[in-house]
């Protein structure tokens, strides 16, 4: 489908980037562009979460499964590999998207989350995300995939995103309904 664009928020030392209006019933998938997104402290997770009230609360109860394919910049070791430590069953705590994104100048996270049919009362929300991230500890390229579902029926109206430790330092999330 047609991208159309609704919003940009754009982290400056920022403790999350939450959306908090333009997820309605108008559009029946909506895709978050993150752009370099630069942690402030090193090692940390990007994560997101769900609100069912506006983003009064992020507690929507999730279950994710996670895998990423890495690759070293000296060369000397690749991976794929399902990652169980970074899923969630059944759980309201933050999923991850990416996991410990560097803080060095050069490192990043870009990629994007998509959110499908937020506004159903009848069905859970899936939600799929594909990012690439600088791990600091190990100097390597890492392609991470993350998928899942809010167990809600519930219209979701909300969500943010932030690091498990530390703000934002920069960089921005385009949100984009599909038509």
């Amino acid at each position: 489908g047609n991208l159309v664009f609704i919003s940009r928020s754009t982290a400056s030392s920022s403790a999350s980037l939450s959306i908090t209006s333009g997820i309605s019933s108008t559009y029946k998938e909506y895709i978050f562009f993150f752009n370099n997104i630069h942690p402030q402290t090193d090692e940390k997770n990007f994560v997101f979460n769900l609100s069912i009230d506006g983003g009064s609360n992020y507690n929507v109860t999730k279950t994710t499964t996670f895998f990423r394919a890495q690759h070293l910049e000296n060369g000397t070791s690749q991976v794929f590999e399902y990652v169980t430590g970074d899923d969630l069953a059944q759980s309201t705590s933050d999923a991850r998207i990416s996991n410990l994104c560097g803080n060095d100048s050069d490192q990043c996270i870009s990629g994007y989350l998509h959110l499908f049919d937020p506004s159903n009362t009848t069905f859970v929300k899936h939600f799929i995300s594909n990012v690439n991230s600088c791990f600091t500890n190990s100097e390597a390229s890492v392609n991470l995939y993350m998928a899942g579902y809010g167990n809600t029926t519930s219209a979701v109206d909300a969500i943010t995103f932030k690091f498990d430790s530390g703000n934002i330092d920069s960089g921005t999330i385009d949100m984009y309904g599909v038509n």
